[in-house]
C-alpha cells in the first residue's frame, strides 16, 4: 500500500512540474532599447508588456538575447516560443503567425547633423547609400526597401554600428524608429547624439507584433493566449501605465 501511495505521489509531482514546464514560454530577441532592453532589469518596455499578458493566461516567459537572424531562424524553426517584437512583411507571413500590434514604430530617416538633405518621401532617396540593419525587414506598401533600384543599401549588425558609419561618412543616411535610435545612441555612443539628426517625415510607420513560427505545433496557443492577455491588461488600463513607466504617452 506504501509503495502504492508513493507511485501515486510520484505521478502527481511528475504530472505538475509538466504543467508548469508548459507553462512556460522562451522568447529570443536581440537588443532593440527600450521595447528590448539588456541593460534594463526588467528587459524593456515590450517585455514588461508581453510578460503581463500572459500573466494573466497563467503564463510565464523567460528571454534570452541572442543576435537578430538567430532569434528569427530559430522561431521559425520552433526551437524559441517567440519572437517579442517583430514587423510585418510578406515573406513572414508565410513562415509566422502574428499577434495583435502592441505598438508602433515610426521609422525617421537619419543624416548627419550638418547635412542640408531634406527627406521628402522614398523619391528623395534617389542615388543614396543608406545604411541598413542586418535581417530587419524595411517594409513600404509590402516592398522591402532593399529590393528598390533608385538607391542602394548596406547592412550592418545593429543601429549603433551604423551611427558609426554614418558619422564616419560611410554612407549618406540610415534609418530607425526614432526613439530606438535616440536610446541606443545615448545608451552606447551619446557623443554622436548631437552629430545627427532625424528627419521630420517619417519614412514608414510599422506595428510590432508577437510571433510564433508555423512549425511550433503551440504557435496558435501562444498568439492566442497574449492576444486575450493583450485586451484584458488594455481594458485594466495596466496597458497604458507600462508604456508611461517608460516615459511614453499614448491616447
Amino acid at each position: 500500500m506504501k509503495k502504492i501511495f508513493i507511485s501515486i505521489v510520484f505521478v502527481l509531482l511528475s504530472l505538475s512540474i509538466c504543467n508548469a514546464e508548459e507553462k512556460v514560454i522562451q522568447a529570443a530577441a536581440d537588443n532593440y532599447p527600450p521595447f528590448v532592453d539588456a541593460s534594463d532589469v526588467k528587459e524593456g518596455l515590450a517585455m514588461v508588456l508581453i510578460r503581463a499578458a500572459y500573466a494573466t493566461q497563467g503564463y510565464t516567459v523567460k528571454l534570452v538575447f541572442v543576435p537578430w537572424a538567430r532569434a528569427e531562424n530559430m522561431t521559425v524553426e520552433g526551437k524559441y516560443d517567440i519572437l517579442p517584437d517583430v514587423w510585418v512583411n510578406d515573406n513572414r507571413k508565410k513562415v509566422m503567425m502574428f499577434s495583435e500590434p502592441y505598438a508602433s514604430n515610426a521609422v525617421k530617416i537619419i543624416t548627419n547633423a550638418n547635412d542640408p538633405f531634406v527627406f521628402d518621401g522614398v523619391e528623395s532617396l534617389k542615388g543614396k547609400k543608406i545604411g541598413t540593419v542586418r535581417n530587419y525587414g524595411y517594409s513600404i506598401n509590402g516592398v522591402d526597401i532593399r529590393e528598390i533600384k533608385d538607391f542602394t543599401c548596406e547592412d550592418a549588425v545593429d543601429i549603433a554600428t551604423n551611427i558609426k558609419k554614418l558619422v564616419g561618412k560611410r554612407f549618406d543616411l540610415t534609418l530607425e524608429d526614432e526613439i530606438v535610435a535616440r536610446v541606443t545612441i545615448a545608451n552606447q555612443i551619446p557623443d554622436l547624439l548631437t552629430k545627427v539628426k532625424f528627419s521630420e517625415k517619417a519614412l514608414f510607420s510599422n506595428n510590432l507584433h508577437v510571433t510564433a513560427g508555423l512549425k511550433n505545433p503551440r504557435h496558435k496557443e501562444f498568439i492566442d493566449a497574449f492576444n486575450k492577455g493583450l485586451a484584458e491588461i488594455k481594458a485594466n488600463g495596466e496597458f497604458k501605465k507600462i508604456f508611461e513607466s517608460y516615459g511614453v504617452k499614448i491616447e
